[in-house]
């Protein structure tokens, strides 16, 4: 029995020291990360369908097309066609009745301005007239005196003269009051009503409520512009001057409505370039059909001369989508991947160029409208 008990005892160490081992391995991997799983993402451009046949392919062509320059711009106005609001009298502004930007015609009643000149003048005249009128009178008399040869020829003459130059003196008044914009001589008015020389649009004010006014001095109190045509300036690049030349169409696009075109002249390339952008202001002349209002920013399309390859496919391969244009082509594994490419023009037989992104020979989609629907569904 002793000898039992004694053999149990020494193997308790053994026990537990293989017990120990067991839990201290154990412990060692549990505080372990999970094992790393790599995952491979699919590429969201790349598309495959159960029936690629019902996809018919097209084959990009070259096209031949004239050299393009793309400039954007802005409109200002013609300022042959800048014509200024002058005051000649000097005074205070008692009325507005127009405001910049508003369209007015010619003739149309702008301001009105207190002026003590106009007053000063309105004395002048009137003391133009009595003098003038007793002038009259004492020349009646000489002439009566005369007659009956109580005067000399002598007297007469110098009556007539007096009243000549009466009504000399007469008329450079009523001129005067004229000039300074007052043509009612028969009520005597400080008040002087500016109107509009021109029929245009206002793009400058210069007067407030109560404010003076300088007569011909500067600034002037409103500036209308006649936006019948109008100016396109752009900034040409150094490199790029080779394609603009006078007297060439250029198509112009605005940015408010980029879906109605219109034409413009080049009426001025710029003799002086630009040290620091290197650039050359080019003016285009454009007839305003109302849409266009000074500062709007505009896109201008001069076309050269030189012919130069692209690429053309039909324009149902093209597909606009979050505002880029897409083209679907094949590929190796009988898949099809979305790229990306940059429309042009519209060509006859349904045709549009490709800019980038395709060249000649590749194959794409035919419809990609069409694709791109059953690849949703």
């Amino acid at each position: 029995m002793r000898a039992r008990i004694l053999k149990t005892l020494a193997l308790c160490p053994l026990i537990l020291a293989a017990a120990g081992c067991g839990n201290a391995g154990k412990d060692a991997n549990a505080g372990a990360p999970p094992p790393l799983r790599v995952e491979q993402a699919s590429d969201p451009n790349v598309f495959q369908v159960d029936h690629p046949a019902q996809f018919p392919l097209v084959a990009a062509v070259e096209h031949l097309a004239a050299a393009q320059l793309k400039a954007t711009g802005t409109i200002t106005p013609d300022i042959s066609r800048n014509v200024p609001v002058i005051s000649v009298a000097t005074g205070r502004v008692v009325e507005i009745a127009a405001r910049l930007g508003d369209t007015v015609k010619k003739g149309q009643l702008l301001l009105r301005v207190q002026s003590a000149d106009v007053a000063a003048a309105f004395s002048d005249y009137q003391k133009a007239v009595a003098d003038e009128k007793l002038t009259r009178t004492q020349l009646e008399r000489a002439q009566l005196l005369y007659d009956k040869g109580a005067i000399s020829l002598n007297d007469l003459q110098v009556a007539q003269d007096t009243d000549a130059k009466a009504k000399v003196d007469v008329k450079t008044a009523a001129e005067k009051l004229r000039v300074l914009g007052n043509t009612d001589l028969d009520q005597p008015s400080g008040i002087v009503e500016i109107r509009a020389p021109v029929s245009g649009v206002i793009t400058d004010q210069q007067v407030t409520n109560a404010s003076g006014v300088a007569g011909l001095g500067s600034p002037n109190p409103f500036t209308i512009s006649d936006l019948t045509y109008v100016w396109i300036l752009c900034d040409i690049y150094e490199n790029d001057l080779a394609n603009v030349q006078l007297g060439q169409n250029a198509d112009i696009r605005l940015n408010a409505y980029p879906d109605k075109p219109f034409m413009g002249i080049i009426s001025n390339v710029g003799s002086v370039l630009d040290p620091n952008l290197r650039t050359v202001k080019v003016r285009i002349e454009v007839r305003n059909p109302g849409l266009m209002r000074p500062g709007m920013f505009v896109t201008a399309t001069f076309h050269g001369h030189t012919k130069e390859k692209r690429v053309a496919v039909p324009s149902t391969a093209i597909l606009h989508l979050h505002d880029r244009d897409w083209a679907y082509i094949p590929t190796k594994d009988k898949k099809f991947r979305r790229i990306e490419v940059r429309g042009g023009e519209m060509l006859p037989g349904s045709m549009q160029e490709v800019l980038s992104g395709l060249v000649a020979g590749e194959q794409v989609v035919s419809n990609a409208l069409e694709f791109q629907n059953a690849v949703e569904q």
